[in-house]
């Protein structure tokens, strides 16, 4: 049996969670030009991996084609980050509320203990952290019914993780009780009023765009 095929491919799927890391947290800063040849040292693989990778990325929006054969980061600017905070507040409204209308135990006991792990992650590295705190966001949408809805907001999420990496470099955000905004999100989700769920999700996001708007005027 030939694994040729095989083993490419999950050469591709490694390079993609690498370089897409990479990308979100900074490692590769947003505008830069990725070479084929720099990344193929970086990630001791061959060129075709990462070129497959590189093409998944544009598709996720996080790498952009800038000539018939060249990639960059993805740009980061106010406006871009503004769009994503402006789509998030929309979709995110939307589909928490319908995973609050369509409320089940089974879904509000995840909610229970998806929260507990990122909280208990709050201590640990901070890759370990940006997982629990990806699944608690995602868990409060996944009762909304909405497939397409979910994984839009999810793609949203991914974008505007390299906007949060910046925002958390001020000393103004560090001063937040961010344990303390989800707390709150997931009482209000658990009691199933949507209307002051909806309203505590929106403010935790306004809150970080608020520094990064800062931030990004400096």
């Amino acid at each position: 049996m030939d694994d040729t095929g095989s083993n490419e491919g999950s050469a591709t799927h490694g390079a993609y969670l690498t370089l897409r890391d990479m990308i979100l947290t900074g490692a590769l800063p947003a505008s830069q030009k990725l070479k084929i040849e720099q990344l193929r040292a970086i990630l001791d693989t061959g060129a075709s991996p990462v070129r497959e990778a590189l093409s998944l990325l544009t598709s996720d929006m996080l790498v952009e084609r800038i000539d018939q054969r060249g990639f960059r980061a993805a740009p980061a600017n106010k406006a871009n980050f503004e769009e994503i905070l402006a789509l998030r507040c929309t979709l995110e409204d939307l589909a928490l509320r319908q995973s609050i209308a369509g409320a089940t135990p089974s879904w509000e006991e995840k909610l229970v203990v998806v929260h507990h792990r990122m909280k208990k992650a709050s201590d640990k590295d901070l890759a370990v952290f940006e997982e629990a705190h990806k699944i608690f966001h995602m868990a409060l949408l996944a009762n909304s019914g909405s497939p397409m809805l979910e994984r839009f907001c999810s793609q949203l999420y991914d974008l505007n993780i390299r906007y949060r990496y910046l925002a958390a470099r001020s000393s103004a955000y560090q001063q937040r009780d961010v344990s303390a905004e989800h707390d709150e999100i997931l009482d209000a989700t658990i009691q199933g009023d949507a209307d002051r769920a909806s309203a505590a999700l929106l403010q935790h996001y306004q809150l970080t765009g608020e520094y990064l708007a800062r931030a990004l005027d400096t």
